[in-house]
């Protein structure tokens, strides 16, 4: 990514992540790193991510016979989450949808932008899909980061939760969106490539905030409840299986007209087979992806999708896919860790409160 020299100077351990080399700690450690973005403010490279401008006419109505969501109505300066679904009503990709004016500006996962580029080429008639390569995303996050970016960019200060600007940075023109995927308040931040290093480090200066890598995030979203693709969503997956109704509005829910429309308004009616849930494991060894999960009776119900310690929670925390008729909060589950059966509880997520500024 653009920040590559920034994290070797920062003594970031990289790994292979979808062919990008990303910090995956950084000598704070992912303890460290989770708890400075739950009190303070950490900063994340996210410059894998893919960046797309769609040019066009009716951009938004177009995008909804892709999505189940609203984007017609989409007000300007606003961001939605959503996602692409396939003809069997699965998860394709979960996306950020924003609202810029004159083009609509998409965030789509690294591993998955060599799908979704060419399904927008293909599908959105009179759209043109302009992929992003000179631009980094850089991601602060936690309480402190409006003063983080708010003492560099005032305008910063101004956004809610899920609004998005344009506004200058150290005299650098950078799309700012309040969001994030930490369960705590911040900005995703697109930079002219050439810029991002000196920008994230005016971040790093402020005595709030350090550099974060991808463990952090992963223990940062799991307890914020948030999916990640590949692990918790995926092309069978149904939004409705994975507790993402509250990303479909009220009209595209009645009217349908998106990939997989049957099924998911069939869910919707009648309930889900699965549906993905919390999982608190009572002991202290985290119970991870593929983990089996039996009901008090010894019968396989699901199993573990997500599962890591929860540096706020003090244990391990995961997520999972169990049968319909096993998902009330409080119904005791066994985990199968090691062929050992493990007592666990169905838990309602998030697991920590989200502090989103709305």
């Amino acid at each position: 990514t653009p920040l590559h020299a920034l994290h070797v100077e920062l003594g970031g351990k990289l790994v292979d992540f979808a062919g990008w080399e990303m910090p995956v700690q950084y000598p704070l450690g992912i303890m460290g790193e989770h708890k400075q973005c739950r009190e303070k403010a950490a900063v994340f490279d996210v410059s894998h991510m893919g960046q797309v401008i769609l040019k066009g006419e009716n951009v938004g109505e177009k995008l909804e016979a892709l999505c189940p969501q609203a984007y017609a109505t989409l007000k300007e300066g606003k961001a939605r989450y959503g996602f692409f679904t396939n003809a069997e009503g699965g998860i394709m990709d979960d996306l950020i949808v924003s609202n810029a004016g004159d083009h609509y500006f998409v965030v789509v996962n690294a591993a998955l932008r060599h799908q979704d580029i060419p399904h927008m080429r293909e599908h959105l008639d009179g759209v043109e899909v302009i992929e992003i390569f000179d631009r980094a995303l850089v991601a602060v996050q936690g309480p402190a980061a409006e003063n983080v970016v708010g003492e560099l960019c005032p305008a910063a200060r101004d956004l809610k939760f899920m609004e998005t600007t344009v506004a200058d940075i150290n005299g650098v023109e950078c799309r700012i969106s309040r969001l994030g995927y930490t369960g705590e308040d911040g900005y995703e931040i697109s930079i002219p490539e050439d810029k991002a290093i000196e920008i994230t480090k005016a971040f790093l200066a402020h005595e709030d905030c350090a550099a974060a890598g991808l463990g952090a995030r992963d223990s940062l979203r799991l307890e914020a409840g948030l999916c990640l693709y590949g692990n918790d969503i995926d092309q069978s997956t149904s939004p409705i299986e994975a507790s993402l109704a509250w990303a479909i509005q009220k009209r595209r829910k009645e009217e349908g007209g998106f990939p997989g429309a049957d099924r998911v308004q069939k869910e919707l009616t009648e309930g889900p087979a699965k549906k993905l849930v919390g999982i608190k494991p009572e002991g202290r060894a985290p119970a991870r992806q593929g983990v089996e999960i039996q009901c008090s009776n010894g019968n396989t119900i699901g199993q573990i999708t997500s599962g890591v310690f929860g540096p706020t929670v003090g244990g391990p925390v995961a997520m999972g896919y169990v049968a319909a008729g096993h998902t009330e909060p409080g119904e005791t589950v066994n985990l199968i860790i090691r062929g050992k059966p493990q007592p666990a509880q169905i838990v309602a997520l998030p697991f920590v409160t989200q502090n989103y500024k709305r």
